[in-house]
């Protein structure tokens, strides 16, 4: 996992808070390294893995003033039968410092002020090697800073278009923005969530980066059209769209007759999800979601083997 300051940001504008991290790991534990829980003094976002580790860190939460660390044993200290250890990392933050955050990693302490000569030997074999340091060294915390999210355009606020929104938004890496006709088409609408509205949504593709992955759920079979139409101009880096394999076919021909190549009309994968789990929304809204982080994991997975392929 990687630090995200455009949502520590968006966190920060309900108050401060303190983000309580998950630094390291020995043995079996409910969560890996990396994990986060947010904790506000009426509420909490994220989770370290519940139970009473996580409980007990909301109280310390709460009470936390400075950056500090506290070291776990789970079985002894928290009667849990995971019978590993962890150490976690309180931060308060506030919108002050998180705009501080920058580079491509963010380095600090939350405990002894002396930088020990191991964090510098990490980061040199980072910066000369690729390879990534550790999260914790000492008591001084080194974490990625997260690339810029994932621009992802969900055009539609029906059934399908609600399910995705409310099982995507809550995940790391994406900048959800929802697409309709008018604002009495949206339900509450989840933080993170960029609304918008025109008469005719596909007059909004201009505005979407070329990197962008769209859904594409409208009400009308006439606005999907137009929307695949449009986006095959405009450039995209995937694309899916709702229905069945006969709405699928008639686009094809109505695509080429537009003027676009089947190469091009491929790009659009038809349906969107897995269709074996069903056609309710949540379902679609699941395997659709379980399909973005399986091609964020094997990403990751490319990237880590590409820094040990040079660190060799």
């Amino acid at each position: 996992m990687s630090l995200d300051p455009k949502k520590l940001a968006e966190a920060a504008a309900r108050g401060p808070f303190v983000r309580v991290l998950v630094a390291e790991v020995r043995g079996s534990t409910p969560r890996e390294a990396g994990a986060e829980m947010l904790g506000w003094p009426d509420r909490t976002e994220g989770t370290i893995g519940g139970g009473q580790l996580e409980f007990e860190a909301i109280a310390r939460a709460r009470s936390c003033h400075t950056p500090r660390l506290e070291r776990i044993a789970l079985g002894p200290a928290m009667g849990q039968c995971c019978g590993g250890a962890v150490t976690l990392a309180y931060e308060p933050l506030d919108t002050f410092k998180i705009d501080g955050i920058s580079g491509d990693y963010h380095i600090r302490s939350v405990g002894e002020p002396a930088e020990p000569l191991a964090l510098r030997r990490a980061l040199a074999r980072a910066r000369d090697r690729g390879e990534v340091p550790p999260l914790l060294i000492g008591d001084w915390l080194i974490e990625p800073v997260a690339p810029p999210a994932l621009p992802l355009w969900i055009w539609g606020a029906g059934h399908v278009g609600r399910a995705l929104v409310s099982t995507l938004a809550p995940l790391p890496g994406l900048a959800l923005f929802w697409a309709d006709t008018g604002a009495e088409r949206f339900p509450e609408i989840p933080a993170g969530v960029t609304p918008l509205i025109a008469e005719n949504p596909a007059d909004l593709v201009a505005l979407a980066p070329a990197n962008a992955h769209h859904l594409i759920l409208t009400y009308s079979h006439v606005l999907d059209l137009e929307l695949c139409h449009r986006l095959l101009g405009h450039g995209f880096g995937a694309c899916g769209l709702i229905g069945s394999g006969s709405k699928w076919g008639r686009f094809r021909s109505r695509l080429r007759a537009l003027g676009h190549s089947d190469a091009q009309i491929l790009r659009i994968a038809c349906p969107i999800g897995d269709p074996t789990l069903g056609k309710h929304p949540q379902a679609i809204a699941i395997s659709v979601a379980a399909a973005l982080l399986k091609e964020a994991s094997a990403t990751q997975a490319e990237k880590a083997t590409n820094q040990e392929g040079r660190a060799g």
